[in-house]
């Protein structure tokens, strides 16, 4: 009989991140010990360690991978009937409306309280995101849909206010957490970015309720 072939480090790599992917929906990531990612997975908790260092980096690469795959920038970049403004705000609600990735970033609320976690995160949006921002703030001010000074700035200032919106972060109230939303809302109007409709205000309100929920501070 054939003995069956070895899976390479990148097969197990993605085997680990699939069954974490499931766990951490299903099961929450506090819940889910890298034991159970692994009987999952189908291999030995050694071969975790051969692939991560620890579940914290799986849940960092799962973000990445999802990210990547369902990327809401790529998603409008082409389109021609849109300006810079409808731009933004189409690809906010194209990640707003990925259920399956705002879950998983749910679960990574309370993993943000370990300040390495956070410096990470923080370094991953700047160095992805910010360009990205930057090209479409770009595109916007160009075609006259955008009207601001702070291109540079604000490319910088949008990968960064989510940090500030978790109560894992900056400790909040449902209540304190929606007196924020309005201040985002109308720093980024003064700044000449108007990217908040009806639309955005209903998702907005459930990130709130969601992100309390889950990492909320009552004082």
């Amino acid at each position: 009989m054939a003995r069956p072939a070895k899976k390479t480090p990148d097969e197990w790599r993605r085997e680990i991140l699939n069954a974490a992917q499931k766990l951490f929906i299903s099961k929450g990531y506090e819940e889910t010990s890298i034991s159970d990612i692994m009987d999952m997975a189908g291999g030995a908790k050694g071969m975790f360690y051969r692939c991560f260092q620890s579940k914290e980096a799986v849940m960092h690469a799962l973000g990445n991978q999802m990210f990547f795959e369902n990327n809401p920038f790529d998603a409008v970049k082409e389109r021609k009937d849109l300006n810079g403004l409808q731009k933004i705000k189409s690809l906010l609600v194209v990640n707003q409306s990925d259920a399956e990735r705002n879950q998983l970033n749910m679960q990574a609320i309370p993993i943000l309280k370990d300040p390495h976690i956070l410096a990470a995160a923080v370094e991953e949006n700047r160095r992805v995101l910010t360009p990205l921002w930057l090209e479409l703030l770009e595109e916007g001010k160009n075609d006259g849909s955008i009207k601001t000074e702070y291109v540079k700035e604000l490319s910088e200032l949008l990968p960064l206010i989510n940090f500030w919106l978790m109560p894992s972060v900056f400790p909040a109230t449902e209540k304190e957490l929606h007196h924020k939303y309005l201040f985002v809302m109308e720093v980024l109007n003064h700044m000449g970015l108007p990217i908040f409709d009806d639309k955005m205000v209903s998702f907005t309100e459930k990130f709130i309720t969601d992100i309390s929920q889950k990492g909320g501070h009552e004082p």
